[in-house]
């Protein structure tokens, strides 16, 4: 029988990387990759001093209610609305998460998300895909929004929307930005970005990205009573977590051609997709792969683990959450 400490894995993690932990540890892993249901996932956490968790894995109240030995558990990401912190509070367990490591992947995918929207890229591949391109002419060719020279607004303004802002600035793009607290004067001036309310930013923006984290206060921040306020050429590009957008007030916004086009990462409900959503032509649609690409994904795994290292050797981990345990 091992002595070392047990943990979990809970979604499937590159074997390199899952070599590396049962060097130190008696690892309980998932590399079938299969979702655990709430019951799973509390028998799981019963018997582990650790976890290795992801955004499928909601961390609350009854999931921690037989985990009399868990000392942390280590989200593979940066937003952590999977977590009921106060629950996982309660139950004195440390909660991590994964920032820095992905801005810049994430800041990429979402200016491409951007672009694909504006410039209907999707909807172009499905012409050829359908036999129609020989129906081009000047006119019938899906026309799309420049962004070079446009308003770029920006709803939620931390490390991933700073990381877009610069990249905006490469295509003469004016940036205003909309945040729950206003930036130091030095960071709008690296951005070359202004500060507006979030209604202005709406009425003024050719384009609109969402990069703000997901709370109860964030639900819905663009609903249809949002919508109503953007251009009807304007584009809106989610990739911040679901919730955040009302799909079925933008499902419906698209269908009536009051903005131009929409590009999501997220979605509510996620892995389900809001069916209206599919019936649309003027909308891009991508599973949650802002920060997928290899090197980010291990970047990820790789400060995960640190952050349980960290924990089971009695110190602070890295990008620890809740630190008011620490001061208690």
């Amino acid at each position: 029988m091992s002595n070392k400490p047990k943990i979990l894995v809970a979604r499937a993690i590159f074997p390199d990387q899952l070599a590396k932990l049962e060097e130190s540890f008696e690892v309980r892993s998932n590399q079938a990759d299969q979702v655990f249901t709430p019951e799973e996932l509390q028998k799981e956490l019963s018997n582990v001093v650790g976890a290795l968790v992801t955004g499928s894995e909601r961390i609350d109240a009854s999931t921690l209610a037989d985990a009399k030995s868990l000392k942390i558990v280590a989200n593979i990401a940066v937003g952590y609305n999977n977590f009921d912190v106060p629950a996982i509070t309660a139950a004195g367990v440390m909660a991590s998460n994964t920032p820095g490591v992905l801005t810049d992947t994430t800041a990429d995918f979402g200016f491409a998300l951007l672009m694909a929207t504006a410039r209907r890229i999707t909807e172009s591949e499905h012409w050829i895909r359908n036999g129609q391109w020989d129906q081009w002419s000047i006119v019938h060719n899906p026309l799309g929004m420049d962004l070079h020279h446009s308003t770029l607004g920006i709803i939620g303004m931390g490390r991933i929307g700073q990381g877009i802002a610069k990249r905006a600035l490469g295509f003469g793009m004016k940036v205003i930005y909309h945040n729950r607290s206003r930036l130091p004067e030095a960071d709008e001036k690296a951005c070359g970005a202004t500060y507006v309310s979030k209604e202005e930013l709406l009425r003024t923006a050719d384009h609109v990205v969402l990069v703000l984290p997901y709370t109860p206060q964030n639900h819905h921040t663009i609903g249809a009573k949002e919508i109503a306020l953007m251009k009807p050429t304007a584009t809106l590009v989610n990739i911040a977590r679901g919730g955040i957008v009302d799909d079925m007030a933008l499902a419906q916004a698209l269908k009536e051609k009051k903005i131009f086009a929409a590009g999501l990462d997220v979605f509510e409900g996620e892995p389900k997709v809001n069916p209206e959503l599919l019936k649309l032509s003027n909308i891009v649609l991508a599973p949650h792969i802002a920060s997928a690409s290899e090197k980010t994904r291990r970047a990820m795994v790789d400060l995960a683990a640190d952050n349980l290292r960290a924990a089971l050797a009695g110190q602070k981990p890295p990008s620890l959450i809740n630190t008011e345990l620490l001061q208690s």
